[in-house]
């Protein structure tokens, strides 16, 4: 019996209504029984509402008009049920969590988890691997070297598909600078140690030589290597060695000397004592170009012979804003392109390849000065290839201010790319 009247209270019949609801109470009042909607505690259940379209709606009426203006009559609307809206009842299966949601979850926990394991699993195929792949560099050889890997990227690649000698003459001035850093002798000029920065003096390239035996491609890593040594009293040597860091072949051999300017008067300025004992300890008698090397170069301004058949001249030439250093003049490897890629032929860039290059930098270029690049193209020299002789092509370059002064004089030697070396020779 108490069964029953539980479930007759959460469960109502279809036909329960209020007043069927008093009706009841009145005649358990007089049999003592309990009504069919009454629960256990007294308290009368709700039925469900009929269907909507069991509902009885009111009917709108319409506003009757007193000489022309509405009346609003207040009308005494018949009590209706309240509706209270029909829910699902609350199942087991209704209850349940999503699915499809709690897969998802799962499957993102256990990704996540793959790849922190991977990567604490991960081991570098060598020691030095970590740190040259954040491109950091480090010194070694007892101090005496610093060491960067750099990656070739797809925008430092010419047509070729090799890099360009722009972009390896970036690498070299990036490890200079890298080196000095990392020495803990980085002062607030660009390069200049904390002694030099003191005095306003600043370090200028004067010479730059540089051979080239191969060029990498888009994806290589190339390794290179720089140290410091003395030039004389007031100079400085620094010189590089490239390399393809997978193969351990040679890139580049590059040897350069600086000077001392000072940077309100712009005039060369002796090496201070002080900055010679804070660079000295780093001094190496290492050469990355040999002075047998270094002779075979031919120097700048020199004709290469009396067969000269070619002269080009580019004219109006003027510095970009993003030309300039932190010194406030162009920097030295802008001089390069200007060299090599305005006044040299078209033809020779297409079928040769800068082979090496001797730069001797005369005179500072500010960003007001307009300058002209003079490439003469002597007569095409032979030199021994692996079965045969290839041409070769050797220039001579003048770059100055239009008003005559000199600012870079250059040379350079090019052998015949390799594409087409290959289909000479077939």
């Amino acid at each position: 019996m108490a069964g029953s009247l539980a479930a007759s209270a959460f469960f109502p019949g279809p036909g329960s209504s209020p007043a069927a609801s008093a009706r009841s109470s009145k005649n358990a009042a007089v049999t003592g029984e309990l009504p069919e909607n009454l629960s256990v505690r007294g308290i009368v259940a709700k039925p469900n509402p009929p269907p909507a379209a069991m509902q009885v709606k009111a009917q709108a009426q319409t506003l009757p008009k007193v000489n022309g203006t509405k009346v609003n009559l207040k009308t005494v609307k018949p009590d209706m049920e309240e509706t209270v809206p029909h829910s699902a009842p609350k199942t087991f299966y209704n209850q349940l969590p999503d699915w499809s949601m709690l897969l998802a979850a799962i499957t993102t926990i256990f990704l996540a988890a793959e790849k922190q394991w991977t990567l604490l699993d991960w081991k570098p195929k060598k020691p030095d691997m970590l740190v040259d792949t954040f491109g950091f560099g480090r010194i070694i050889q007892d101090g005496m070297v610093f060491r960067q890997n750099f990656m070739i990227r797809s925008y430092e690649i010419g047509a070729d598909r090799t890099a360009s000698i722009e972009t390896l003459m970036n690498h070299l001035q990036e490890t200079a600078l890298n080196h000095v850093r990392t020495a803990g002798l980085l002062g607030d000029g660009f390069g200049a140690t904390p002694e030099m920065s003191k005095r306003n003096l600043i370090w200028v390239v004067s010479k730059i030589q540089l051979l080239v035996e191969q060029y990498p491609a888009w994806g290589d890593t190339v390794q290179v290597d720089t140290w410091v040594a003395a030039a004389g009293k007031n100079g400085m040597r620094r010189d590089w060695h490239v390399r393809d860091y997978n193969s351990g072949r040679t890139i580049l051999r590059a040897t350069s000397v600086w000077v001392m300017m000072h940077k309100k008067t712009r005039r060369l300025s002796k090496m201070p004592d002080e900055v010679r004992a804070e660079i000295g300890p780093y001094f190496n008698d290492r050469s990355a170009i040999t002075e047998e090397q270094s002779e075979k170069l031919a120097k700048t301004g020199n004709k290469v012979g009396d067969d000269a058949t070619e002269q080009f001249i580019r004219k109006g030439l003027t510095p970009r804003w993003g030309d300039l250093d932190v010194n406030q003049h162009v920097n030295n490897v802008k001089y390069i392109g200007w060299i090599l890629e305005v006044s040299a032929p078209i033809s020779v860039l297409e079928k040769h390849e800068l082979a090496s290059m001797t730069l001797d930098y005369r005179k500072e270029c500010g960003r007001d000065s307009v300058l002209q690049s003079l490439t003469t193209v002597s007569g095409e020299c032979t030199s021994i290839g692996a079965d045969k002789q290839a041409s070769a092509i050797q220039c001579d370059h003048l770059l100055q201010l239009e008003s005559g002064a000199d600012i870079v004089k250059a040379h350079t030697e090019w052998r015949p790319k390799r594409s087409h070396a290959a289909a000479e020779n077939a």
